[in-house]
C-alpha cells in the first residue's frame, strides 16, 4: 500500500509540476499564471488538454510543438518529472505526517525557484514570501528538535553568507541569500549546512563544466538556484544518514 501511494504523489507531482513550470516562468515577468492560457512560444497556439499532459505529452509529440515543430524546451518535462519524484520521496520519508505538508510545500518552493532562475538569473521575493510564510506557520506547529533550532538557522546561514558576498564583493545573489531564510527555517542549523555544502560542491563542478563547454570565463554569472535547491532537497530528505555517516566514518 505505502508505494501505491507513493505512485500517487508521483502523478500528483507531475500535474503540479506542470504548474510550476507556468508560475516560475510568468511571475518573474510579472504576468497572470492563469491568463492567457498555455500556448506555444513560437506560433502562438493555444495548448489542448492532450498537449497538457504532464511529461507524456513531451515524449508523445517528441519534444516539438503539434502545429509548427518548433523544440519544446527541456526544462518543462525534466521539471515535472522532478517535481514527481519530490513528491513520492516525501511521503516515503515523512508518511502521513504534519512534516509531509511542509515537505511538499518546500520541495514546490524549489521546483518554482529552480525553473526561475534558470531562466532569468532571478528568484522573486513574491514567491519567497508566497511559500516562506506558510511554511514559518506549519513550522511554529510542527518545530524541530531543539524548538530554536529554526529561528537561529534562519538568521546565521543567511547572515553568513550575505556577509561572505559583502566581503568578496559579488558571489551568492540576494535572492540566494534570501531563499536561505526559507531553508534555515525548514532544515534547521546543521541540515541547513548540509545542503549549502551539497550545492556548493554540485554547483562548482557543474558550473566549471559548463563554462568550459561554452568557452566562457570564470567571471561569467550561472545560476546557483537550481544547486541549493538540490542541496536543500537532499539535505531535506536524507541529511540525518549523511551526517550520520560522516560522524561514523571519521568519529
Amino acid at each position: 500500500m505505502t508505494w501505491l501511494w507513493a505512485v500517487l504523489f508521483f502523478i500528483y507531482g507531475l500535474v503540479f509540476g506542470s504548474f510550476f513550470n507556468v508560475v516560475g516562468l510568468r511571475v518573474p515577468k510579472g504576468e497572470s499564471v492563469v491568463a492567457p492560457p498555455s500556448h506555444c512560444p513560437n506560433c502562438g497556439r493555444r495548448l489542448t488538454a492532450a498537449d497538457l499532459v504532464p511529461f507524456f505529452s513531451f515524449v508523445w509529440l517528441k519534444g516539438q510543438c503539434r502545429e509548427c515543430g518548433s523544440a519544446i524546451h527541456w526544462t518543462y518535462p525534466v521539471m515535472e518529472l522532478l517535481t514527481g519524484v519530490a513528491f513520492a520521496l516525501s511521503y516515503l520519508r515523512f508518511g502521513f505526517s504534519g512534516e509531509l505538508i511542509i515537505a511538499l510545500l518546500f520541495m514546490s518552493l524549489l521546483v518554482i525557484i529552480t525553473v526561475s532562475d534558470l531562466a532569468y538569473m532571478l528568484i522573486p521575493d513574491k514567491i519567497l514570501l508566497l511559500f516562506g510564510i506558510p511554511l514559518l506557520l506549519l513550522r511554529l506547529v510542527f518545530p524541530l528538535e531543539p524548538g530554536w533550532d529554526s529561528a537561529v538557522a534562519a538568521v546565521v546561514l543567511p547572515g553568513v553568507l550575505l556577509l561572505t558576498a559583502v566581503v568578496s564583493k559579488g558571489g551568492m545573489g540576494g535572492g540566494d541569500i534570501k531563499l536561505y531564510v526559507v531553508i534555515g527555517l525548514v532544515l534547521g542549523t546543521v541540515h541547513s549546512f548540509v545542503s549549502l555544502f551539497i550545492a556548493a560542491l554540485v554547483g562548482a563542478i557543474m558550473g566549471f563544466l559548463h563554462l568550459r563547454r561554452q568557452g566562457k570565463g570564470r567571471r561569467t554569472p550561472i545560476p546557483f538556484g537550481p544547486w541549493i535547491a538540490l542541496g536543500a532537497a537532499v539535505a531535506y530528505l536524507y541529511g540525518g544518514r549523511i551526517v550520520g555517516s560522516y560522524v561514523n566514518l571519521f568519529f
